[in-house]
């Protein structure tokens, strides 16, 4: 018997209109079927639709042509079972670390949750990103790192069934980058979540993934390769360098993106 996918990208056309008559077709009969607890990166060229598609499964943006349907049900409109981190961390300032996921918390939990359970909530997700002892500083009092991290302590504690990250990273220093993508990782074995991840980075999508999910280029963009990452988990980078697996996954996106859809003016 057949199982039925977690999330279902089904014949998906985005189109903008450009006024005049003219328009401008950003995606083109995009099919994806993601599994549930999957960890899935999207890469390719500037152009190529990658945030297009995030933003509708997100429910940010409409659907030209085709459906994404999450457990059988028609995404249409933002939800709380699928939350979004964004580059920009998103933190309001004159919160604390722990009034900024308290209040995503009252949001979408409140009407479930005593004080105290709420607090035990936020508590649990500040430990999960290693942020106990920053929980009463302010956006301005932390680094970037630190704020990414919060940004991600706050999508994971409304309980999401579905992660969607925009470039998480891409702002770091490379040093603070792979802290986080370890955080990621240890996260995501904790959650169980489905994780759905724009990157530039090869290297990052082979680390992260099970499967990569590479774009041709646009307008009309569409999937051109989907590549499964036979890598156990957890992973450590240092051990991957020289991992054959790895080695291959990262020479086959590199082939792709350079030398199949190579774009001249990046």
């Amino acid at each position: 018997m057949s199982v039925k996918p977690f999330l279902k990208i089904d014949h998906v056309d985005k189109i903008f209109p450009l006024g005049g008559g003219k328009e401008y077709v950003a995606l083109r009969d995009v099919k994806l079927e993601i599994r549930e607890n999957e960890i899935v990166s999207i890469i390719g060229h500037s152009g190529c639709g990658k945030s297009t598609i995030l933003n509708l499964i997100a429910g940010l943006d409409t659907i030209s042509n085709g459906t994404i349907l999450l457990e059988d049900k028609h995404i249409t409109a933002p939800g709380p079972e699928r939350a979004v981190v964004f580059q920009n961390h998103s933190l309001l300032p004159w919160l604390s670390v722990y009034q900024n996921i308290e209040m995503a918390v009252r949001k979408v939990l409140g009407d479930d949750l005593s004080p105290g359970e709420i607090r035990d909530h936020v508590m649990k997700y500040i430990h999960m990103v290693n942020l106990d002892h920053a929980k009463d500083k302010f956006p301005g009092e932390i680094s970037g790192g630190m704020k990414q991290r919060v940004g991600i302590a706050r999508a994971l504690a409304i309980e999401p069934k579905v992660l969607l990250m925009d470039e998480p990273f891409g702002a770091l220093d490379s040093l603070t980058r792979a802290n986080l993508q370890d955080h990621l990782m240890r996260i995501q074995m904790q959650t169980g979540n489905t994780v759905i991840i724009i990157t530039h980075d090869v290297d990052e999508a082979v680390l992260l993934s099970d499967r990569v999910i590479m774009m041709t280029n646009g307008p009309e963009a569409t999937i051109g390769e989907v590549l499964e990452v036979n890598l156990p988990r957890p992973r450590n980078r240092l051990e991957l360098q020289h991992n054959e697996e790895y080695l291959r996954c990262r020479g086959a996106i590199i082939e792709f993106l350079y030398s199949k859809f190579a774009k001249e003016d990046e």
